[in-house]
């Protein structure tokens, strides 16, 4: 069982590689979605983030108020980094179990971890193959503020949290450019299915 991390900065267009993956049959294990499963209200970790962060972080419903704890630790990175001593365990102990689930249930399965954080949690983990989704941050921008609406500030701001593109390029075994059109994207994202399948 092949098992690939697909990491990219935000608006790099890795969602329409795991899409496209998905489309030809890899197994897509969602980081993003593994974070919000495991701070379900009730969850050892969404206990834990309130003693940590107060109880304002929780709303009424008895869901994390994502708003509220984004603004405690955007910016502070002693509060970012207790956070992801919470976080990042339990992802990595939730996001095993499915690769094991996925193995049990097709020994010959791609699975494909969509990971944003890549570099900053999971980088030395034993990755068949990393691959990397790039475009230039001049694209990202325009696509944030045309695609997602957001202003220019708030979108710099996000581009700027993350780790930057020198860092993520490095540890790429495959980089798949994203800055031109979605068929010359999906074009790249084809290549690399016929790539794993012949290994």
């Amino acid at each position: 069982m092949p098992l690939i991390a697909l990491t990219g900065g935000i608006a790099s267009g890795k969602s329409t590689i795991a899409r496209r993956l998905a489309e030809h049959g890899a197994i897509i294990v969602d980081a993003d979605r593994i974070v919000r499963d495991v701070q379900t209200p009730g969850s050892d970790v969404l206990r834990r983030i309130s003693v940590a962060f107060g109880d304002d972080v929780v709303s009424a419903d008895g869901s994390l108020d994502r708003a509220a704890l984004g603004a405690k630790v955007f910016g502070d990175p002693a509060l970012l980094t207790r956070l992801n001593g919470i976080v990042h365990p339990a992802v990595r102990a939730e996001s095993q179990r499915r690769f094991d689930e996925a193995l049990t249930g097709d020994p010959d399965a791609v699975v494909v971890y969509d990971v944003p954080l890549l570099v900053e949690a999971r980088v030395d983990d034993p990755w068949d193959l990393i691959v990397v989704a790039h475009a230039p941050a001049s694209v990202r921008l325009r696509r944030l503020m045309e695609l997602r609406g957001m202003d220019e500030r708030a979108a710099r701001d996000r581009i700027d949290a993350q780790v930057s593109d020198e860092r993520r390029l490095a540890i790429a075994d495959v980089v798949i450019d994203t800055a031109g059109t979605m068929e010359e994207t999906l074009a790249r994202t084809d290549a690399l299915w016929h790539r794993i399948r012949e290994r």
